[in-house]
């Protein structure tokens, strides 16, 4: 259990707060913008804040870390481009809300289950830290091929029209995360002599341009069409709206939060399984799923945010990062001479609990200012589409560009924008696309390090599966997901849920 007073050290020194105060700010419009991920946000802000104390240096970024998280979901709502991998679950919902007039009510909807997924997180490290990372420690490499196989299956399951389309989809997008140098051999793969691909494609390349580039290619034939005026008179949810989903709330930050402290995962994996459960297990919604459900706006948000205080948890105890952005954080700590891992609790209790605090308060910022601009931002989405389009097109050229500073990205992005302005228009969805190139090393590494550990063989592979917990349950999710896709099974099955 995480000491009190270290929690409050951002109430103590008002200068703390006031720093997460700015990162959170600055977070929600940083992770607003495509491209400008929270990742290159946090690693700017270490070159600054290399000189600074410790405490302020890690507030600033934790506050950073918490707004950006949260911010990608304003572009994805209101432009159904996803300002970060976390947020594409929520264009799923969001932008049909958008469309419908309704951009404020999902802008609203989000900044409060954000705001709770976000505090549940957080009372998850501070309490269940050592937990938790027991539990992912467990993790086999098999385990986490056969979680990425899980997520890739799941994307299936989020398909236009046809699970076939989203599989292929996903399949595609795994395809893709292999090329470049195998992270193992070092031998070049679909290269074909460029030293371009020699590093791979960036996800965020490709989202910017599935999402961003396609999206103004699409709109262009509806440049005529008459303008959405936006409800913005009531932006915050009821209380009474707000309990009715909070049983999916709860479940969904939990989901969160055990999918954050699984290293490697992090928002984006949590967020699609999330959704998924929600599409699986709430009856009746008002409105059917994929055409602006409060329920998949309620769920990847929560989600995501909940995965932040469960990335903690493997870097603080165990010096393993959860996602990127604690990567980040861990040389950060190195900088400032701290060392993550089990003995940081025991030598520097004050720094477990003012990460923990600085979460906290962090949420509460969020509230604050996630309530505000929202007026601002949704007069975005009634903006002329002969104006708007071109911005969009720019805005993302100068993101992917400023992602390695590199002409070739701004190529590819082009490309993945006429790739994803086909894929639309013969109803494949482009989300799998992207999830799958964020999950190919995730499948990759881990199948080989467990072949490896099995000696090559895959009868003592299939052995280290069927004989350890972990991996059994896993593949029973797995075969559910597949036979749950079969009609007759989907009814058998809401005859029981």
């Amino acid at each position: 259990m995480v000491e009190f007073s270290g929690m409050l050290l951002p109430i103590v020194h008002p200068e703390l707060a006031l720093l997460v105060a700015v990162g959170v700010f600055a977070g929600i419009y940083v992770g607003a913008i495509p491209g400008l991920s929270v990742t290159m946000a946090v690693s700017l802000l270490i070159s600054f804040t290399f000189s600074w104390d410790t405490w302020p240096a890690i507030a600033l970024m934790v506050g950073i870390f918490s707004g950006g998280v949260y911010g990608g979901s304003r572009s994805a709502i209101l432009l159904n481009i996803p300002g970060a991998p976390a947020a594409i679950a929520t264009t799923f919902d969001g932008y049909p809300l958008s469309l419908k007039g309704e951009a404020g009510k999902a802008i609203g909807i989000t900044v409060v289950e954000s705001v709770i997924g976000g505090i549940l997180g957080c009372i998850a490290l501070a309490v269940a830290a050592p937990m938790v990372a027991k539990i992912a420690l467990s993790f086999s490499p098999i385990d986490y091929f056969l979680l990425g196989a899980m997520g890739l299956l799941l994307v299936g399951s989020l398909g236009v029209d046809s699970t076939y389309k989203g599989i292929f989809c996903g399949a595609l997008g795994v395809f893709i995360g292999c090329i470049g140098i195998d992270g193992i051999s070092g031998m070049q793969r679909f290269t074909y002599g460029s030293n371009a691909l020699m590093s791979g494609l960036n996800y965020i390349t490709a989202m910017i341009g599935l999402f961003g580039i396609s999206e103004a290619l699409i709109q262009l034939k509806y440049l005529d069409a008459n303008i959405v005026k936006q409800k913005v008179d009531k932006i915050i949810p009821s209380w009474g709206s707000v309990l009715k989903y909070m049983p999916l709330t709860l479940r969904t930050s939990l989901i969160g939060i055990i999918i954050g402290a699984l290293p490697g995962t992090g928002g984006d994996i949590a967020a699609l399984i999330s959704y998924d459960h929600a599409k699986r297990t709430v009856r009746n919604p008002e409105v059917p799923f994929g055409e602006g459900a409060v329920e998949g706006l309620v769920a990847p948000e929560s989600a995501n945010n909940a995965a932040i205080g469960g990335s903690f948890i493997p870097m603080l105890t165990l010096g393993i990062p959860g996602d990127a952005v604690t990567a980040v954080f861990i040389g950060a700590l190195y900088i400032h001479g701290l060392k993550p891992g089990p003995m940081l609790m025991i030598e520097s209790p004050d720094m477990f609990g003012l990460i923990v605090g600085s979460l906290f308060i962090s949420n509460i910022f969020l509230l604050i200012f996630g309530m505000t601009g929202i007026k601002i931002f949704t007069r975005v989405v009634e903006v002329k589409k002969s104006i708007l389009l071109p911005i969009i097109m720019i805005l993302s050229i100068i993101g992917s560009y400023t992602i390695n500073n590199s002409m070739a990205d701004i190529f590819w992005t082009i490309g993945f924008g006429i790739l994803g302005y086909f894929l639309k228009i013969y109803g494949y969805p482009i989300g799998p696309v992207v999830l799958g190139i964020i999950l190919s090393p995730l499948l990759e590494l881990n199948l080989r390090r467990a072949l490896m550990s099995a000696e090559s063989s895959i009868i003592l592979l299939f052995r280290d599966i069927f004989t350890q917990p972990i991996s059994i349950v896993l593949i029973m999710f797995i075969i559910l997901s597949i036979l749950s896709q079969n009609k007759n099974v989907k009814r058998l099955l809401n005859k029981f849920m």
